[in-house]
């Protein structure tokens, strides 16, 4: 445990993820009840520029108003499924981003990338997952950054991530109820994922560190994956909406090419941020 807080203090995610994980770390909460060790967070993966409009922009990654870190509105989440999963997908986004880094192999980006959710999100949404009744997973992520830090296998990262994955899906089932459409949930969290992901391309362009650009490629991803699973529906009930997310869709994976940041940012930004504005526009965001 020693070794697991030394880490977490020396990449600045101590003090946010010592609270909610020492009585996980001794079995007592949710999660596999294994002493992890974490990866952490650099300034710039902390938030700096994450918050997309649609759910309330941060400052240096703090939000005001009663949201969480990256603009999360945790205040709203247990009763608003589109709020709460957006909570999920900046997660997930990390975790993607987490993924590929890896795969691309920027180890220290990565470890980085799994940790920062738990201390960014999961941990202000914990009372909203004991409501709901979700397990708590905050340890999947800190051991896969420790298994990144460690040096383990691809094969061994590859299992932790389908691990993490398939938690956030479980989480995503028991979002609250609402009158709210499959078509209109997914759209707001959608809309919010290009905005942040817009959002992030206008940082790196004015900073050329690694991690805003991982950022909004996890981002990106999650929005791509989500259009993927829930096209059919938001095309049938809102045409208009579905060609505007295509569009910025499109866009976006000029945009944010692969994991790695190219030399120089393919994509003019301001096109970047018209094709949001009219995500948003047509998702009456």
């Amino acid at each position: 445990m020693k070794s697991t807080l030394k880490l977490w203090t020396q990449l600045g995610l101590g003090t946010a993820l010592a609270g909610g994980l020492l009585a996980a770390c001794g079995g007592e909460a949710g999660g596999n009840g294994a002493t992890s060790e974490a990866g952490g967070e650099s300034a710039a993966v902390a938030g700096e520029g994450e918050g997309g409009s649609g759910a309330g922009e941060g400052t240096g990654g703090e939000a005001a108003g009663g949201e969480g870190e990256g603009g999360v509105a945790v205040a709203d989440a247990a009763t608003d499924p589109v709020a709460y999963g957006i909570a999920l997908a900046v997660a997930e986004a990390h975790v993607i981003a987490a993924h590929d880094a890896y795969a691309a192999g920027k180890k220290d980006a990565a470890a980085e990338m799994f940790a920062h959710p738990a201390a960014e999100v999961l941990v202000e949404m914990d009372p909203v997952f004991a409501k709901l009744g979700v397990r708590d997973f905050k340890l999947l992520l800190t051991d896969a950054s420790a298994a990144v830090s460690d040096g383990k296998s691809a094969a061994e990262i590859d299992r932790q991530y389908d691990e993490i994955i398939a938690a956030l899906r479980a989480a995503a089932a028991k979002a609250p109820k609402s009158d709210a459409g499959e078509a209109a949930v997914a759209t707001g969290i959608i809309a919010d994922q290009i905005e942040r992901a817009s959002a992030m391309y206008r940082t790196a362009a004015k900073d050329d560190r690694y991690e805003p650009y991982l950022d909004g490629y996890g981002f990106y991803k999650v929005a791509q994956g989500a259009f993927a699973r829930a096209g059919a529906a938001i095309k049938a009930a809102n045409p208009d909406v579905h060609a505007r997310i295509s569009e910025a869709l499109a866009l976006l994976g000029k945009a944010y090419p692969a994991a790695t940041r190219p030399a120089k940012l393919p994509v003019e930004q301001g096109a970047l941020s018209a094709a949001s504005s009219r995500v948003m526009l047509a998702a009456g965001r």
